[in-house]
């Protein structure tokens, strides 16, 4: 299991907290986003431009200093990936998906009569629960991404709800488990597993109804990369990625909560319910802002004008305003917001700087507020473990 947050990285952080791991995508910009990658294009195996943050099994992020403004949707090449187990072998001719359990009409669909099904088009970001991990401390145990396990894509494939009403979903259901073909055990540092097991988490039945969430076929206007989920995932739009289940094989509808392995020792956070605290799943993406540019510990020339930029998001809500600090949150600028709101997607901001005279250290913070009233926290909340890291992260860099 990931390990526990007790401190953050604050205003006051020093500069070794933040360069273990920051130090990556500025060094890899310099050298044309190669210096942390695998290396150069290999197919579906190594994405030019990607850091390497496990190699087995593959998990890459995106680098975001690199982020296009211009550029609503992440390319396929370029969306992060993250992998627990080997990614499965599946063709879509072999491919079948078995719906069964709390229904009245279990049954099993192949590729070709998914896609015969009504389809719709979903512009949606996803976002992994531990997208800026690295700037948690202590050290945590889980994969340390920076900030680009996050990306937008446009999905396209059959609403789940269509597939639960050919299923006649029995009154009695709460829940339905989404199952991924990828399976493997863990051992040592994490809980260990009961054997083998395979990735699995389930949505309240009021979700799973709704017309985002999807069993996606297409991403970005052609068929599913291997690494995103070939041949059939769910894309669960306005949640943290972790319930977007990849190759997905089977459907299981209960009448009971789902308590499985990465449904309660894995993405989960602590909440306080009649002064007990009790484990729950982690759900709804939550307001935040990241700043692409300038990247942590990037040289910036002093006394010229500098455009900081980089994107915000809020799940299933718009982004209403950005804030930018450069001096270390002791005072906020409103950001320019760019293009329109697409919900479920994020939308991209910038400002325009004119650095100082004086050189030395600075810190820029970006903050966003939803169209809900929600605005991103200062402080890291230590319920959250070490998921759900929305705070405002400090990106230091330096004036010359």
């Amino acid at each position: 299991m990931d390990g526990t947050s007790k401190r953050e990285i604050g205003p006051g952080f020093g500069r070794r907290d933040l360069l273990r791991g920051a130090v990556a995508l500025p060094f890899a910009q310099a050298l044309g986003g190669r210096a942390a990658a695998f290396g150069a294009d290999d197919g579906d195996r190594r994405p030019t431009g990607m850091i390497g943050r496990q190699r087995d099994p593959e998990n890459l992020e995106f680098p975001f200093s690199a982020l296009d403004t211009r550029r609503l949707l992440t390319p396929n090449e370029q969306f992060y990936v993250r992998t627990h187990f080997e990614v499965p072998e599946i063709g879509a001719k072999t491919w079948n998906l078995k719906v069964e359990g709390e229904v009245e009409r279990p049954f099993e669909l192949s590729y070709d009569e998914l896609r015969r099904m009504p389809s719709q088009t979903v512009t949606a970001l996803l976002e992994c629960s531990g997208n800026g991990r690295v700037f948690l401390e202590p050290p945590q145990v889980g994969i340390r991404w920076e900030l680009g396990a996050v990306g937008t894509a446009e999905w396209k494939g059959v609403p789940l709800a269509a597939v639960l009403e050919r299923a006649g979903v029995k009154p009695n259901a709460v829940e339905v488990i989404l199952e991924g073909a990828d399976k493997g055990e863990f051992k040592e540092p994490n809980p260990r597993t009961p054997g083998v097991i395979p990735y699995a988490r389930s949505l309240p039945l009021a979700k799973a109804k709704a017309p985002e969430v999807l069993l996606a076929y297409e991403m970005n206007g052609e068929p599913l990369p291997p690494r995103h989920g070939h041949p059939v995932r769910a894309v669960v739009a306005g949640w943290y990625g972790m319930a977007s289940v990849k190759w997905l094989k089977r459907i299981v509808v209960t009448d009971r909560t789902f308590d499985g392995y990465f449904q309660t020792f894995m993405y989960t956070t602590w909440d306080s319910r009649h002064g007990l605290p009790t484990i729950v799943p982690v759900t709804e993406i939550q307001v935040k802002a990241q700043v692409a540019r300038p990247a942590p510990y990037e040289v910036v020339p002093k006394g010229e004008p500098y455009r900081i930029y980089g994107a915000a998001w809020a799940g299933g809500s718009d982004v209403a305003k950005v804030e930018v600090s450069t001096d270390g949150g002791q005072s906020w600028t409103v950001a320019k917001l760019i293009g329109e709101p697409v919900t479920y997607a994020w939308r991209f901001w910038e400002h325009e700087w004119r650095t100082p005279e004086r050189a030395g250290p600075h810190v820029i913070m970006a903050r966003a507020t939803d169209s809900r009233g929600r605005v991103q926290p200062m402080e890291r909340d230590h319920d959250r473990r070490d998921a759900v890291i929305s705070h405002v992260l400090p990106i230091e860099i330096e004036v010359r």
